[in-house]
């Protein structure tokens, strides 16, 4: 399991992140959204050994990640920013790659080239931006670590080749029990493959939730009653509202309870039309950082 517990990281004075404080369990696939300068890549970069936060702690299974070579040798981090050797192509990076990481399979490797059907032996600076992320996320695949990491890790992947990597990080994940975290500016990429997510916004995380919780305990409800009610008197009657509007006699109101709950209560005042309907993860988002006072547009 990972934990972080209040770290912190300043950059000549901005503040990169502030106070974060998170679980991220095993065998699972934990998302991270937020706008640019939100934290996420600092994030990552912390919980991977590679910067040293201002204050606060990282564990991994019990131990501490900075300067723990042991801890590392069970991580694989894909940058937003991809590194690889002067001129190398596929087969050097795989040798390098063997060096370090005992764990390292050049069968997985060679047969995950084949699948994304990449030359091997091509230099990696003439691939385009999408196949050298392909490039680095099946290599650090191939190390089959027990925690892997990935910033932006669809940026630059057509529709096909982002399905095909979500599916080997969910199989991934499925059948060694690894655990792995993703960050992303888009809600839709991550909703679909996430156990739990979370949001940054300004170097804090202001929300973060299982997949599941987020999508049942928040919907949507179109209403028309034959009084004229206002947002506290459904409050009264024990309906958290997060958002109320009126379009003439219908009312639209975004409410966080038991759905079962909720439908009872507003059936006892007897609706002339009731409508309760799902909410996208984008839209409950959206829904609770209003509740916070935070405006943030997710792309």
């Amino acid at each position: 399991m990972i934990s972080t517990e209040n770290l912190k990281k300043t950059f000549s004075g901005f503040n990169a992140l502030e106070s974060i404080t998170c679980n991220i369990q095993d065998g699972s696939i934990y998302g991270m959204v937020g706008s640019n300068g939100a934290g996420k890549s600092t994030f990552l970069r912390i919980i991977t050994g590679i910067y040293k936060p201002d204050s606060g702690n990282v564990i991994i299974d019990g131990q501490p990640v900075w300067e723990n070579p042991e801890v590392k040798k069970r991580i694989a981090f894909v940058p937003d920013e991809l590194y690889f050797l002067a001129g190398a192509n596929i087969n050097r990076m795989e040798k390098m790659y063997k060096s370090l990481y005992p764990t390292f399979s050049e069968e997985k490797c060679r047969k995950l080239t084949k699948l994304f059907e990449l030359d091997p032996k091509k230099p990696l600076n003439t691939f385009s931006k999408g196949m050298r992320r392909q490039a680095a996320t099946l290599l650090a695949l191939s190390i089959q670590p027990d925690y892997i990491f990935f910033d932006e890790t669809f940026d630059g992947l057509d529709p096909v080749m982002r399905n095909l990597v979500k599916k080997l990080i969910c199989e991934d994940v499925l059948e060694r029990n690894a655990t792995a975290v993703i960050t992303s500016h888009s809600l839709r990429e991550l909703e679909d493959i996430c156990d739990q997510l979370a949001l940054l916004h300004k170097g804090g995380i202001v929300l973060q939730s299982d997949v599941e919780n987020l999508k049942t305990e928040q919907f949507k409800i179109q209403a028309a009653f034959r009084k004229n009610y206002e947002k506290e008197d459904f409050e009264k009657i024990g309906i958290k509202v997060q958002n109320f509007t009126r379009q003439g006699t219908v009312i639209n109101m975004i409410v966080k309870s038991d759905r079962e709950t909720a439908s009872a209560k507003l059936r006892s005042l007897d609706p002339v039309l009731l409508e309760i309907l799902p909410l996208s993860l984008e839209e409950v988002f959206t829904y609770e950082m209003d509740a916070l006072g935070y405006t943030f547009n997710l792309e």
